[in-house]
Formats: structure tokens, sequence, C-alpha cells
């Protein structure tokens, strides 16, 4: 172990002392904070939903933090990987490469192409195991570019003694989620100081609890261990309604798309437990991605900006002129470039800037209700 100088009180600076810390560690790990450092993050990736951007950090736009892991969890068929392909094709649009491991072998290079992926800046992985998914990441990180990884899923992402063993559940209990916890906390400082990113997609699964008032305030669990959150910088659950009203249909009443409720269930950006809702066009009719603008209303709802008279919306104006529409009439209003600019200018009062001066009432931000979306179908 290398000797370590003893440092008298008073007798260096500021500077020295990071140079001396940084000296003994081998590498820059000593910052001063004022200064350009790897906790900051400077960078975000749209998410594709331009209201779920404005709920994922306090007082920003923002989206997927550059430098950090984050999470998509959701329950099966709301959107996971159709957001993850938003955000590669997102990511390539700022220089990012984006390395995609995939476990479930269900990647359409189509689909990905229709998302906006550019293919050739893709490199498409299979997910062998855990452990090859980590080193993978590990070694890439030291090539110097600027890349995006994808994990699409983790939860069937196999260990490599799960690959050779046999299909006992019970002759490997907690080996996959202790590589995990090791792996993840072993990246979180080399993916910062290479400025990369990690987006892990996750099942949601039921919490399976005697406790009646857990099952109610916490209905789902994921995956990986209960060491795994704590190395996520943003944790995105998404569920969905059964209810007929929550698809998109074509004009035979045929499901094209689904409704999906978004929820931060861990921001260290300060924007915990907000949600959002918006629909996800599956592509079967050329379409394909997030209805962004469609959920610009929703999102305004609650703004004293814009008034209701029955079937009658209006969108008021700085000067306070009142421009009247009907629902059904949105998006042909949205082609409107002065309608269109205040609707976004509302959306940042609204749902960033009064979310971040903690003016009106909470539960505009919040979602109070603890029911999951899947009972509150059945009553």
């Amino acid at each position: 172990m290398a000797k370590i100088t003893k440092i008298k009180t008073g007798k260096v600076s500021f500077e020295q002392m990071k140079a001396l810390v940084n000296k003994r560690a081998g590498s820059t790990v000593a910052y001063n904070l004022k200064e350009d450092n790897p906790t900051q993050v400077k960078e975000w990736i749209p998410t594709g939903s331009r209201w779920l951007d404005s709920i994922t950090c306090k007082g920003k736009l923002a989206g997927i933090p550059v430098g950090k892991i984050s999470e998509i969890a959701g329950l099966e068929s709301t959107g996971k990987s159709f957001m993850a392909a938003q955000i590669a094709a997102n990511a390539q649009k700022m220089g990012i490469d984006v390395v995609y491991f995939d476990s479930e072998s269900a990647i359409d290079p189509d689909f990905l192409e229709r998302t906006g992926c550019d293919l050739e800046r893709l490199l498409y992985t299979q997910a062998q195991s855990v452990e090859f998914v980590l080193e993978t990441i590990e070694d890439l990180l030291s090539t110097g570019n600027k890349l995006l990884f994808i994990w699409d899923s983790l939860a069937l992402t196999p260990s490599v003694s799960d690959v050779a063993g046999d299909y006992n559940p019970n002759a490997e209990v907690g080996k996959k989620a202790r590589i995990l916890s090791k792996g993840m906390s072993k990246l979180v400082v080399p993916i910062a100081n290479a400025n990369a990113t990690l987006l892990v997609l996750n099942q949601l699964k039921t919490n399976i609890t005697r406790s009646p008032s857990e099952a109610m305030t916490t209905p789902y669990m994921t995956p990986g261990g209960r060491t795994l959150p704590y190395s996520y910088s943003l944790r995105i659950w998404l569920t969905g309604r059964k209810a007929k009203a929550s698809f998109v249909l074509d004009d035979n009443n045929f499901r094209i798309g689904s409704e999906v409720k978004a929820k931060i269930e861990k921001s260290r950006f300060g924007s915990s437990g907000r949600t959002c809702n918006f629909k996800i066009l599956w592509g079967d009719t050329g379409d394909v991605g997030v209805q962004d603008k469609e959920s610009w209303f929703d999102a305004i709802q609650v703004s004293e900006n814009l008034l209701q008279s029955g079937a009658w919306f209006a969108l008021v104006h700085e000067d306070g002129t009142e421009e009247k529409f009907q629902r059904k009439g949105w998006l042909a209003k949205l082609s409107d470039e002065k309608f269109c600019n205040r609707v976004l200018q509302i959306m940042d009062e609204d749902v960033i800037k009064r979310f971040s001066e903690r003016t009106g009432k909470a539960s505009d931000f919040y979602d109070t209700e603890e029911t999951p979306a899947e009972v509150k179908d059945e009553k």
C-alpha cells in the first residue's frame, strides 16, 4: 500500500490537497464542485414525450440523464421497448452511439428504423449473460466513444451459472442479484467519468405480500435484488389500463396503440412521485412511437390558462385574448405556430416552473391514487 503523506493543517492549499488525493488514487477522483465534475448532468436524452421530460428533473425540461444509470420498468406490453427505441433515436441525433443488449431476441430492425434509429450506428448485441453485459460495458467505456447502453431486459438475462446449470429454481438462489449488486456498484463511477449512459429495461412484477396495506401502497417490485435500485439516478415505472378507452383505435376499431401511465419512482433530481400519461402507437398502421402532442392537452388541463365551457375550450394568450377550440380539433390548432408556442409556454410554466416553486396544489403534480390501475378498471 502506498504511503499517504501527512497533511499539516493550514500548510497546503485546496488545489494541493486535490492534487494529493488524485495522485494517491492514480486517476482524477477529486474535484472542485464549482468547476467541471462528473456528478453534474450536463445533457439529457429526450424520451419522446415532452410531458415525461418535464417531470424527470425539478425545474427543467430534461429526459434521461447522460452520465448516469437509469431504469424504465413496466408491466407487460406497456411500451418499454418502444420508449427505449425512441430514446436511442434521440441519442443518435445528439451524436451518441448506441449499444443495444437484447436478451429477448425480439428487436425488429424495421421497427427501429421507423422510430428514427440509424442502424449503422446501433450495435446490436445478444445479452448472453449478466456477466457478459457488465464486462462488455466496462470494456467499451475505455474506447472514449460517447455511448448509450440499453439493456433489454435485465429480468430475462441469465447468469453464466443459469445457462450452464439445470432448471432447478433453487440451485442458485440469489446469485444473479449478487452479481448485479457487485457489477452495478463497479460501473457507476466509470459511467460518470466516461459521460456514458446506461438505460436498464426491467419488468414490474406483483409484490406478493401478506400485508394488505403494503399491497395497496407498493403493488409492484422489480427483479434483480434489493440493492440494485441504489445505483439508479432515475427510475420510471410504466403501467397501463385494460379499459377500452385506453387503446388507440383505427377507423375500423382495431387496436393500433395503447395508453401508458408513467410514474417517476425515483429521481435524484427532485421529482420522485410525479406522473404523466401518453399513448404509444405500435406501428401497425405505419406510425410508431409516442403520441406526444396529443398528451400536451392533458398536461395543461389544470392550468388557469385553459378554460372550458361545455365542449369548448379556450386557450388564454399572454395578452389576455382567448382562442377557442374543441378537443377534436387540438392537433389542427397545434399546427398554428402561435397557438403551439403558447401551449409549450404554458407547459413550461405549469408543469415545470410551478412544481419547482411549489405553487398551486400538490395534487396537481402527484398521483394520490394508491390503487393499481388494473384494479380500478375492474371495479
